[in-house]
């Protein structure tokens, strides 16, 4: 049966996007508000980004609020989940995108550096999905950013590829335990994209020439390409898939990009 012409619309629908301000978060937050949904757009720390992101989403007429709040500390959670109770009820997906990263080796990580990238990457993921499962709605969706280190090696990412590990398997508990309530839960994992938090990573230029030259097509896959599978997973289009990963990366990672 194909499906209607409308079952990856999301008109209508109350969104969530944990680090929505920037990069891929950016992207998927627009996406969404632009097919009609009403999207809260958290972040924490670049006040120019979150700027620019609620003065197009005034410029295009969008239902996009934008809210600064910490996501890995308790007080943030409190203030997110109090303006989900306040503008997005009853609350359709939660999108966390959010993410940081210590770059070194592991003989060079710190118990601080573990408890920042920990922290944010996976221990907020667990405990913002655990305090918003009241809101949700039974149909809802919730979609966590992972990344190719979660399955592989990568120079000078072996912190972060444990955290997104890490994330990957509690979206697929969430998936199990979440599935009687009709809630889904599904990991997106975006190949190499040009983003500005490449600028944080030794040798980013090589890496990323690297990555796009594994591609078949020759080309990275587009922030617009990741946002479009984010829609995908929380539209009816997407009903029957929880539990996975879907890779977006223009088959990279089949051939490799070192």
């Amino acid at each position: 049966m194909k499906p209607t012409g409308n079952s990856f619309g999301i008109a209508g629908r109350n969104i969530l996007v944990i680090g929505g301000t920037r990069g891929i978060g950016r992207a998927i937050a627009l996406q969404f508000a632009r097919a009609g949904a009403s999207v809260i757009a958290n972040y924490v720390r670049s006040e120019d980004s979150a700027r620019g992101v609620a003065e197009m989403a005034a410029s295009e007429g969008l239902g996009l609020h934008v809210l600064r709040a910490d996501a890995s500390a308790d007080k943030g959670r409190e203030a997110i989940i109090a303006e989900v109770t306040q503008r997005c009820l009853p609350l359709h997906a939660i999108v966390f995108a959010a993410a940081t990263g210590v770059h070194r080796d592991l003989d060079q990580v710190s118990v601080r550096h573990f408890d920042f990238v920990v922290g944010l990457n996976t221990r907020a993921f667990l405990f913002l999905v655990q305090a918003l499962l009241p809101a949700m709605t039974s149909g809802g969706s919730i979609v966590a950013l992972s990344s190719e280190g979660a399955g592989r090696v990568m120079p000078h990412y072996g912190l972060v590829s444990a955290s997104k590990a890490a994330l990957e398997a509690l979206c697929r508990q969430w998936a199990v335990e979440l599935g009687p309530r009709g809630i889904r839960a599904n990991v997106l994992s975006p190949g190499a994209v040009r983003t500005d938090a490449w600028n944080a990573l030794p040798e980013a230029a090589e890496r990323l020439a690297a990555a796009e030259a594994s591609t078949p097509r020759g080309t990275l896959v587009s922030l617009d390409e990741v946002a479009q599978a984010a829609q995908f997973l929380v539209s009816e289009a997407g009903s029957g898939i929880s539990g996975q990963v879907l890779v977006v990366d223009a088959a990279a990672r089949i051939r490799g990009s070192g």
